[in-house]
Parts: structure tokens; C-alpha cells; sequence
């Protein structure tokens, strides 16, 4: 292929291509649209300066497209004269994998395919992201330059040649640019074998430890079965739905409690296994059940953090610890103890990569199941399951055990995230702005009986670079540290979504066991009438209740 020539394709410029904190997301339809993709990959390289002749990761999850997506992307990087791409092999590469990738290479920067836990399938979504040479999700001066670049934009390149042979590896040549492709799971399985005993977790299995873990037929199955399975002697067996399908065999790869509810099931059966857990479509999600246990994302966070010494990487303790706004303040208090600071950012994974980078924290998370640390700059479902799998080995004590001597040191943050989802942005701006009017009035009147302490539009400034991000989801905490949050997502690709996150602290023991629903029943109806959430959105009662 060496021998292949650039050619200029002159296109017209799309409006909707603008990436979000998780990159560009649209249906699939979308994407097939004549020079859509092209404009997009054209816009990034247009955009960047000083990458001729660099290395790049591209990869991606598996999902519908992803293999065409590649081909296209990789004949667009060499007609702008990058000088090497590597690509997972069959195209494939977990989020936090073609992180751990493009830090282990030094490269410029890498091209992510995935729309994370959405569907997939022909009639699915597609996403596309671009991360900077720390690993990270592109900072938002890199994705608005993207952005302008897609409304001007008059033509692409694109270099004319076969298709590059994704599934062996090795090297080939596309034109002047030499393409890699390498083992999706081999640099990843390093990594995890710096900061995990090994060992120690192959003992536990041996000794009886039982586990299942459902990759949802995304792209963590390859990299589980070589971790739990292959190299760490759990039964055959243990993975199930291990084989990445383009359309998730059907299924939502989201791991939470309604896409998931059958592990759940297990977990609280007879005979349960002594943990469950999955990740999501590209792997940066986890979900943590033990045996009659199910830990919240919140809990996890805390939980890790405050064992962070028994693995040997993280054995000379946390520098800091950060947490997503709208996540319970559970990690707050374990901050506390160990005497670090805590970090409350807005939400999106690239808020956390300054921190880390700069080395004021150690490990992050946020409340929609995601968590990791410095050995990475996105979140790392497989990450979270191997630790969690380490403290089981080290401490010999059950998932349930170990949460509630969690609650009884720290207290417990009762907690709840409520979801209305698909519903019509007008309506959900609507509410959003009214309510938005209303918190000065909140803060001097507070509601009825309860006393306000706070009542506000999160806003936050970075420490690093000195950056302002405003109108991060509003905010009403009450003197007793209770909190109402409400936030408008952008994950999904149709309507908007709104989610309401409602947390309650109870530092008595004794009252620490009641059902979560139950114990913030006061607060969920209040969440409902303060924010006339079934006026505006037309809804009753919220889609998913996590």
C-alpha cells in the first residue's frame, strides 16, 4: 500500500456535529450519511497542530460501524500525514485500554470509538472521541475547535487504498504511514499486574472465592476472560456474554440495576456467587454485587479509597481524592479520615485529568458507576472489579462485611439517583431554568420546615489551569447535609434526560439498614413537587430508579 495517493473530496459542512464531554454521539443512520464521519475525522486532525509524522491509538468497542469506522479513519490519518497508527486488534480496544495505550506509547493522541453504554445494532448509536496524549478526553478548548471546524469545513483527505488487514497482527503500510496492529488486551493485562496482587487473588480462588462477571457481549470480554479466567484461575465459566457482538447480542450494555437486574437476582439467591459484577459497552462502568449486597457507585468509590493500601500500587496511600458533583458525599468523610483533600468537580471524566496529572489525587469517581485512578485518564470498569477482587483476597471477609463496617466507621450516605429519560428538551429546560429562578428564594425561606443551607448552580474552578465551568446541575442541601440535585445529561442521542440525585447522611448504625427508597422517601416526593418534574416532563415517575 505504499504506494497509495491522497485525494482531496470536497464535502459540505453538518451542523449537529458538535462533541460533547463524551465525544460525538448519533445514531448510526447518522453517521452512514455521505462524508459525515469524514468531516468529523477531517475537523480533528484540522484542529490539532504539530502532529505530522506522530503516533496515534485508534480503537473502539466493537458496537455496529466500529470496523468500517476504522478503515475510513485510518485512510483520513494518512492522507494528513501521521506518521503511525496503532489499532487494537479486530479493531477493538476498551475505553480505558486505549487510554493505558496511548500513555504506554507517548503517542499524540488517540481516535475512541464507542457511545459507552448506549445501544448498538444498525439502528443503534455510534460515537466517536478524541483524547489528548495524557489519555484523557480531549479538554473543551480542543472539542469547540472541533466544533467550529465542522461548520466551515469544505473537503477532506483521504488516501486511496485497500482496506488494512484489522484482525492479524502486525505492521502494514497505508501510503507513508506505517499501521500496527497489536493485542487488545496485552498492555492492559501489564498494567492491572502493577497494581494488583496477582497472587494473592489467585489464592482466593483456589481457596473457593466464586465470582461472576457479565460483559454484556461488549468489549470486556476478551480482556476478562484473559484476566479472571486465564490468568487469575477463576472457574470457566466465570465470564458469561464474553463474546463482543455489534448489537450487544440485543441487550443495553449499561450495568446498572435494570440492565443488569439479573445478576442482581443471582446475587441475592441461595448459593449466590460471593461477588457479581459487570462492566458496560467500552468498559469504563462497573457494577458491584455481592452475595445479598449491592453496593451503589458512591459506596464503591468510598470503599476503595478508603482500602487503597492493600494493593501494592496504591500501597503509599492516596495523594487526594475526587468526586463528581452530583456523587454522594460518602468519599467526603474518607477523605476526611485519611486527611487529604477531597475534590468535587462537575461531571465528565476530563474534569478529573487535571487533578490527576498534576498529582492531587489518586483516585476518582463518579456516581453513574464509573471509578479509576491515576494509572489511567478515564474511568476502568475491569479496574474497579480487580480491586474490589483484591480486598475480598486480602481481608477474607464477604462483600456485605466489608460494607457494613464501612457505614459503621464512616456512616452511611443514603442515596439515590432518579431518571427521567427520552424526554422533551424544551420541557426539560424549562424546568431546569424555573427551578434555576427560584434557588435565591430557597436559600433565605428554605422549605417549609427544612432548613436550606445551600441552594445553587454548581460552578466550578479548576485548580490547575484556572478554568471556569458553570451551570454544572443545581444544587439544595439542607442543614442536616441532606442534598436534592438535578442535572440535565447528555449520554443519550434522543430527547434529554433528566436526573435527580437525592442523598441522605445517617451516621447512627442502628439506622443505618433500611431500605434506600424507603429511608429517602421524604426527599423523593419533595425532589418531585419542588421542581413540578411531572408538569414539565409529562412524567409520573422517573425510567430508571438506581
Amino acid at each position: 500500500m505504499g504506494n497509495s495517493h491522497a485525494t482531496t473530496i470536497a464535502t459540505t459542512p453538518f451542523a449537529d456535529q458538535r462533541p460533547g464531554t463524551s465525544g460525538l454521539r448519533k445514531k448510526v443512520e447518522i453517521f452512514k450519511q455521505r462524508h459525515y464521519l469524514e468531516n468529523f475525522i477531517q475537523s480533528i486532525f484540522d484542529s490539532l497542530e504539530g502532529y505530522q509524522g506522530a503516533s496515534f491509538v485508534v480503537g473502539g468497542d466493537g458496537r455496529y460501524y466500529n470496523r468500517e469506522a476504522v478503515q475510513k479513519i485510518l485512510k483520513i490519518a494518512a492522507a494528513n500525514g501521521v506518521g503511525r497508527i496503532v489499532v487494537g486488534q479486530g479493531g477493538i480496544l476498551s475505553t480505558p485500554a486505549a487510554s493505558a495505550l496511548i500513555r504506554s506509547l507517548n503517542a499524540f493522541g488517540g481516535i475512541v470509538l464507542s457511545a459507552s453504554h448506549n445501544p448498538g445494532g444498525p439502528h443503534g448509536d455510534f460515537g466517536v472521541k478524541y483524547n489528548i496524549s495524557n489519555g484523557g478526553p480531549a479538554p473543551e478548548k480542543v472539542t469547540e475547535a472541533i466544533y467550529r471546524r465542522t461548520l466551515d469545513i469544505a473537503s477532506y483527505r483521504i488516501v486511496n487504498a485497500e482496506d488494512v488487514d484489522i484482525d492479524a497482527l502486525g505492521e502494514s503500510m497505508i501510503g507513508d504511514m506505517r499501521v500496527t496492529v497489536v493485542d487488545s488486551v496485552a498492555n492492559y493485562k501489564a498494567l492491572m499486574q502493577t497494581l494488583f496482587d496477582f497472587d494473592r487473588i489467585r489464592d482466593a480462588f483456589r481457596s473457593g472465592l466464586t465470582f461472576t462477571f457479565d460483559a454484556m457481549s461488549a468489549v470486556t470480554g476478551p480482556y476478562a476472560r484473559a484476566l479472571f479466567e486465564d490468568e487469575l484461575g477463576a472457574q470457566p465459566g466465570s465470564v458469561i456474554n464474553a463474546t463482543p457482538l455489534p448489537d450487544f447480542g440485543g441487550r443495553h450494555p449499561d450495568p446498572n440495576l435494570v440492565h443488569a437486574r439479573h445478576l442482581y437476582d443471582l446475587a441475592m439467591s441461595d448459593g449466590a456467587p460471593d461477588l457479581c459484577a459487570a462492566s458496560d459497552g467500552d468498559g469504563d462502568r462497573n457494577l458491584i454485587i455481592g452475595r445479598g449486597r449491592f453496593v451503589t457507585p458512591s459506596d464503591s468509590l468510598a470503599i476503595l479509597a478508603a482500602n487503597a493500601t492493600i494493593a501494592p500500587g496504591y500501597r503509599k496511600g492516596v495523594a487526594g481524592i475526587a468526586r463528581s458533583m452530583p456523587t454522594s458525599g460518602a468519599a467526603d468523610r474518607v477523605a476526611e479520615k485519611l486527611s487529604v483533600q477531597l475534590y468535587e468537580t462537575p461531571t465528565g471524566w476530563k474534569y478529573f485529568g487535571n487533578l490527576l496529572d498534576a498529582g492531587l489525587v489518586t483516585i476518582c469517581g463518579e456516581e453513574s458507576a464509573g471509578a479509576g485512578s491515576d494509572h489511567v485518564r478515564e474511568k476502568d470498569g475491569l479496574w474497579a472489579v480487580l480491586f474490589w477482587l483484591d480486598i475480598l483476597a486480602a481481608r477474607k471477609e464477604s462483600v456485605d462485611a466489608i460494607v457494613r463496617r464501612h457505614w459503621a466507621r464512616y456512616g452511611r450516605n443514603y442515596y439515590s439517583r432518579h431518571d427521567y429519560e427520552e424526554i422533551a428538551s424544551d420541557g426539560a429546560h424549562a424546568l431546569i431554568e424555573t427551578l434555576r429562578q427560584r434557588l435565591p428564594a430557597l436559600r433565605s425561606q428554605g422549605i417549609g420546615a427544612l432548613e436550606v443551607a445551600t441552594a445553587d448552580d454548581f460552578a466550578y474552578h479548576d485548580p490547575v489551569d484556572g478554568s471556569d465551568s458553570k451551570h454544572q446541575g443545581l444544587r439544595v442541601i439542607f442543614a442536616d447535609g441532606s442534598r436534592i440535585v438535578y442535572r440535565l445529561s447528555g449520554t443519550g442521542t434522543a430527547g434529554a434526560t433528566l436526573r435527580v440525585y437525592i442523598e441522605r447522611y445517617e451516621p447512627d448504625p442502628a439506622q443505618q439498614y433500611l431500605e434506600t427508597q424507603a429511608a429517602l422517601a421524604d426527599l423523593v416526593t419533595l425532589s418531585r413537587e419542588l421542581a413540578e418534574i411531572e408538569r414539565y416532563t409529562q412524567r409520573a415517575a422517573p425510567s430508571v430508579i438506581t
